[in-house]
């Protein structure tokens, strides 16, 4: 199988050097890579001059259109029978594409999505916000985990389609907001084969502060509402959760404000999940400073997601504005 790997960048000359000495590291080596900079102001020209003589490497310059349609660029012009698609701020093990290649034969995949992981030399912020990413306790463990609720949708951090997928669903028709989820329902839907793959994990770096964090999340959040629009079967009860969440702290806050009898129940179930989530993060991550703050990056998450999801469900569904 050749690999075609489809990276959009945006003003993240260093997240994309740090990417691409791991693609350097990779035991199978049927792949080039594409590094579509989408208009950005800080462009890594000289990044990838580094690595031309090491990696089969295509770097385009365009006006910025967004990472989905970035990522049609890069597909139109790739020469792989199969397209992998990375975040600028993944690293990647290994022995991914060497497990890619033989899961999607062994499995006879259309198309397949892989889970995230915290990296031993990420900060203990970023580990704090991987875990809240991936943990039971949040939203973020129903992505990545062997049992989920509903059909599997790859996520663009780590996901790959052949291109006969691409020929047929045209890739993505929206650019941002969900576009990823989008994608990946119509795939569904048009009858190809879609699965995860537990070991092709990458390290997601994310975001290296809370306040950048809250950010992207309150954009998932959103994004979910935009993907109602185009599917409104795919909005879950599971999707409200976060609201749900956000709702129930803040009746807990004014509970406690004028010190109603239910107010101590709130506490107690909020302690409960303060210290679900702080175990839990301990043994998962062996580390006390990150249990500590992975309760902060659990409670900005479900709120962010929370606050994201009102916020477009009140102003799209209910008003109907856009």
């Amino acid at each position: 199988m050749f690999f075609s790997i489809i990276i959009p960048l945006y003003n993240r000359p260093q997240e994309i050097r740090e990417l691409l000495e791991t693609l350097v590291l990779q035991t199978y080596k049927q792949f080039e890579v594409l590094v579509i900079e989408d208009g950005s102001q800080l462009d890594a020209a000289a990044v990838i001059a580094d690595f031309k003589d090491r990696l089969d490497l295509k770097y385009f310059v365009k006006e910025n259109s967004g990472q989905g349609f970035s990522r049609n660029f890069g597909f139109e012009r790739a020469k792989g029978a199969y397209f992998i698609i990375f975040d600028s701020d993944c690293l990647i093990p290994a022995d991914y594409l060497a497990i890619v290649n033989r899961e999607i034969i062994a499995r006879k995949l259309d198309a397949y999505g892989g889970p995230d992981a915290s990296h031993d030399s990420f900060s203990p912020i970023q580990k704090a916000i991987s875990y809240s990413m991936t943990s039971p306790f949040t939203t973020g463990g129903i992505r990545g985990g062997e049992k989920r609720i509903g059909d599997f949708h790859p996520r663009s951090f780590n996901m790959g389609l052949s291109r006969e997928v691409y020929q047929k669903t045209g890739g993505f028709i929206i650019t941002r907001l969900g576009e990823d989820i989008e994608l990946s329902i119509r795939i569904h839907e048009s009858g190809f084969k879609t699965g995860l793959i537990p070991e092709a994990k990458v390290y997601h770096k994310r975001r290296t502060s809370f306040l950048q964090f809250y950010k992207q999340i309150h954009f998932f959040g959103r994004a979910r509402i935009n993907i109602y629009k185009f599917f409104p079967s795919g909005l879950k009860a599971v999707h409200f959760f976060p609201a749900v969440f956000t709702l129930g702290l803040i009746f807990s806050l004014i509970a406690n404000v004028f010190n109603w009898p239910v107010s101590e129940l709130c506490n107690v179930l909020l302690a409960i999940f303060i210290l679900l989530i702080f175990f839990h993060s301990w043994i998962r991550n062996k580390s006390a400073k990150v249990a500590f703050l992975s309760i902060f990056a659990a409670f900005i998450q479900l709120t962010a997601y929370g606050l994201g999801f009102m916020q477009d469900f009140c102003k799209r569904i209910i008003f109907n504005r856009h």
